[in-house]
């Protein structure tokens, strides 16, 4: 808007009135505004304060939750690991009983061996006979 030049000082006087008034109802309402900031940052970091704590609630739930899953999966796979190792002990000792006489019979079948030279051997000194 294009300012007109005062026509006379009872013109002046009143636009210099009417300035100072512009001014002071704008510092009222910049305090206004700036007190009405301040009651709104109380207000959001009130909130702030509100959602971090809900937050910590939220994670030490959620921490003992992740606990509590933790340790029924760690029950259940013992229970799993001793049942898999009862299972796999009746091959392995099967296995190993086998083992056991298969080795217990070449044993044996060494020992044979050894008393069938040593009769050879006597038929032989003895007898003169050869049975090789």
């Amino acid at each position: 808007m294009a300012q007109s030049k005062p026509k006379n000082k009872k013109d002046k006087g009143i636009e210099q009135l009417l300035s100072e008034q512009t001014g002071i109802i704008l510092q009222a309402v910049d305090e206004r505004l700036s007190a009405q900031d301040k009651k709104f940052e109380a207000r959001f970091d009130a909130i702030d304060r509100r959602f971090d704590a809900q937050d910590k609630r939220l994670e030490e739930r959620f921490a003992a939750q992740n606990i509590a899953i933790l340790t029924a999966v760690d029950k259940r796979l013992e229970k799993f690991e001793n049942l898999f190792r009862d299972e796999l002990s009746r091959p392995t000792n099967t296995l190993d009983k086998f083992i056991k006489r298969l080795t217990d019979t070449e044993e044996e079948f060494v020992f044979m061996k050894h008393d069938v030279n040593r009769i050879k051997a006597v038929l032989r000194e003895k007898l003169g006979v050869a049975l090789d």
